[in-house]
């Protein structure tokens, strides 16, 4: 007499929902991709192997209501071209920091950078990393 079971228990695994959730997250994937790019500017930007070896000698700081401070000395607009030509009397290669709060207008970047400019200083625009 041979007893038969009632259930079998069925071993195959389905995995047709499997691919269909893979195809989804891929097509995700490559639409959120593509939002990324459409926003960033193609810029060629210069490659370097190694940071900046020029120390600067002074910091110049630019505060969201538009005050100067040099080293940390509050100043007029008009103070900071002598003031920098005493300090970089005699030095080689003069280098400024330039530090700004990110709600100053460009204007005042400009200013600061024309003073660089006429008076052969290397300014650096300092930044977060």
């Amino acid at each position: 007499m041979a007893i038969k079971r009632g259930s079998k228990v069925e071993t195959s695994f389905g995995s047709a929902s499997m691919t269909d959730l893979m195809f989804l997250l891929i097509i995700f994937f490559m639409v959120a991709t593509t939002l990324i790019n459409s926003n960033a500017l193609k810029i060629a930007l210069p490659q370097s192997s190694n940071q900046v070896n020029d120390r600067p000698k002074t910091t110049i700081s630019v505060t969201s209501d538009i005050q100067y401070y040099l080293d940390n000395n509050p100043v007029s607009f008009d103070e900071i071209e002598p003031r920098l030509q005493a300090i970089f009397k005699g030095v080689e290669k003069p280098v400024v920091n330039i530090n700004m709060d990110k709600s100053v207008p460009v204007d005042e970047l400009v200013k600061l950078m024309n003073i660089a400019k006429n008076n052969n200083y290397t300014p650096y625009i300092m930044t977060q990393p």
